[in-house]
């Protein structure tokens, strides 16, 4: 594959053709209303994003579609994505993108609010009134079929945290086995807690891309692995 020059890419980018990235987290079913006013918006002013779209955008350096693109992303995996989050993507047809971390959907109900409060999982009232706060894996692999679902590490860890050669195959490497079994789809990107940039751990980077994933989310960038 050949890509697109540093010249081609400053070009696109003055003239506005990037990608957005909007970052969400819990989307209680109290703001449900704001949510919905703020994702009206964003698909009358933008286009949404598919992978097929990113793929795209990617091999050729240029956006082509008449409107920017916009991916939102709602992190970790929590109930609400599912309940709130994805209809109101679906009412207005805008692809989210969905990172979860894996041991939280896996963990029990009556453990999920000790899980989320031991591994930088943010809760606000709403998720901590009891029952279950993450989604199930039936609403994950339900979610797949109209959005892009991909690993948020296993436990949502940083790279920083995840040292040993088993840490990193449970993180990097199972996360994903378990995912594709769910939903019977490639997972296609990956993403550290703290969004991590590629290119930060030369031994993490490796696993990254030996695991096959084809996108590294970032706070700054989403990066091309393979």
């Amino acid at each position: 594959m050949t890509r697109p020059s540093f010249t081609a890419q400053r070009e696109q980018l003055s003239r506005g053709h990037f990608i957005r990235v909007v970052n969400y987290h819990s989307t209680p079913r109290v703001a449900r209303d704001e949510l919905a006013r703020e994702l009206a918006g964003f698909a009358r002013d933008y286009a949404t994003v598919t992978l097929d779209d990113l793929d795209r955008f990617f091999e050729t350096g240029e956006w082509h579609k008449d409107k920017p693109g916009l991916i939102p992303v709602f992190y970790e995996g929590y109930r609400n994505s599912a309940t709130v989050a994805a209809p109101l993507c679906d009412e207005l047809g805008i692809t989210g993108w969905f990172p979860i971390a894996t041991s939280f959907v896996d963990c029990d109900v009556e453990h999920q609010e000790a899980f989320a409060r031991a591994h930088w999982i943010s809760l606000v009232e709403e998720d901590a009134q009891g029952g279950r706060i993450a989604m199930d894996w039936d609403e994950v692999a339900e979610l797949s079929r109209r959005h892009v679902v991909f690993p948020h590490t296993a436990h949502h860890e940083g790279f920083d945290t995840v040292l040993s050669d088993e840490d990193i195959v449970r993180e990097v490497v199972d996360s994903k086995r378990q995912l594709e079994a769910v939903t019977g789809q490639e997972a296609p990107a990956f993403v550290w807690l703290h969004g991590s940039s590629y290119g930060q751990s030369p031994r993490h980077d490796a696993a990254v891309k030996a695991a096959g994933y084809r996108y590294q989310f970032a706070n700054t960038m989403i990066h091309r692995v393979n």
